[in-house]
């Protein structure tokens, strides 16, 4: 049975992943995930995107994006995945694959789905038991919303801006958000086959 074909829509929002070959680590040290960072940087001067939510987990990755383009969905994940591959390859003298076949992607067509989508994204350290709250875990998204760090690929998810109160207020309002166990997760792990 061949592959279903993706739905590409222009100013599409996906929640994408990508997980290592055989479960490989994909990030060893501080560098590798500063790495992948900065190709998500640089692709965006040739991509038009924007990354709402994201968590470089140790053996995979999770983005959530809007693409201005979608039929440039595929490439632009082929661009990240391979360019991260060489720099890996190069690192660890790694022979063959990196990554466990082509990346997965669901479409997020409900924007009360973006939200909660983030909330599974930023979520995923807690529920490998890597933290005991998310916002403790340096390589997501999650500091950006609940602390205010800078993190210049980020763009605010539209929905962010609905947690009431000023700036210190919509922080703990969203902080709280996120630690809550909520049935989302559950159905996106069915879905994604996680």
């Amino acid at each position: 049975m061949g592959r279903r074909p993706r739905l590409l829509i222009d100013g599409g929002v996906y929640h994408i992943t990508s997980r290592g070959h055989n479960r490989y680590r994909l990030f060893h040290e501080n560098e590798d995930y500063k790495t992948y960072k900065d190709i998500i940087r640089k692709y965006k001067e040739r991509f038009e995107y924007d990354v709402f939510h994201y968590c470089l987990m140790p053996n995979h990755i999770h983005l959530l994006l809007k693409i201005a383009h979608g039929h440039e969905l595929s490439h632009l994940m082929q661009c990240l995945n391979q360019a991260y591959a060489k720099y890996y390859k190069r690192s660890y003298k790694l022979i063959g694959n990196l990554f466990q076949g082509r990346y997965a992607s669901m479409f997020v067509d409900k924007d009360s789905y973006l939200l909660e989508c983030g909330r599974y994204i930023e979520r995923n350290p807690l529920r490998a038991g890597m933290v005991k709250d998310p916002s403790e875990y340096a390589w997501s998204s999650c500091r950006f919303y609940t602390k205010g760090e800078n993190d210049d690929i980020i763009t605010i998810d539209p929905l962010y801006g609905g947690f009431d109160g000023g700036t210190v207020e919509r922080r703990r309002k969203y902080h709280e958000y996120i630690l809550e166990d909520r049935p989302y997760e559950y159905m996106v792990d069915r879905a994604m086959r996680l």
